[in-house]
């Protein structure tokens, strides 16, 4: 099974993980990195060497990261370069591809890369009411 690391900054991924706890109930080999004001990049891997160490010897792990580019991707980029076999990484999560990613995790994880960028972008939508026919 794919463990899931969530990191963010701030504690936007602690969060998310607590809001698709709520919906979809606990789940085994999370984790979360939280990157922090006058925190380094240095800092940052350590915490994610942290969260790795913690997981329990999973298939393959999957990085959702809050924004491309931004801290929390650079250093992920790095642990993910040197075992691409068994790791990925897709930059802005959100509660809807953290769900999704809950129900396929079983699968490989090309598949559920594919997935979750596909779901993800269906899953931006916006609400249009129907207008009053009196206005």
């Amino acid at each position: 099974m794919i463990a899931i690391v969530i990191a963010s900054h701030g504690d936007l991924a602690k969060g998310l993980l607590q809001s698709a706890t709520m919906i979809f109930g606990k789940q085994a080999n999370i984790a979360t990195v939280t990157f922090n004001d006058h925190e380094t990049s240095d800092d940052l891997m350590i915490k994610y060497q942290t969260a790795l160490s913690k997981l329990d010897a999973p298939d393959a792990v999957l990085f959702l990261v809050d924004l491309w580019g931004g801290s929390p991707f650079t250093v992920a980029s790095q642990i993910v370069s040197q075992q691409p076999e068994t790791m990925a990484m897709i930059s802005g999560v959100n509660l809807p591809i953290i769900m999704d990613a809950f129900t396929i995790r079983d699968q490989p994880l090309d598949k559920v890369v594919e997935h979750l960028k596909r779901s993800g972008q269906k899953g931006i939508r916006s609400f249009e009411p129907e207008h009053d026919e009196r206005d």
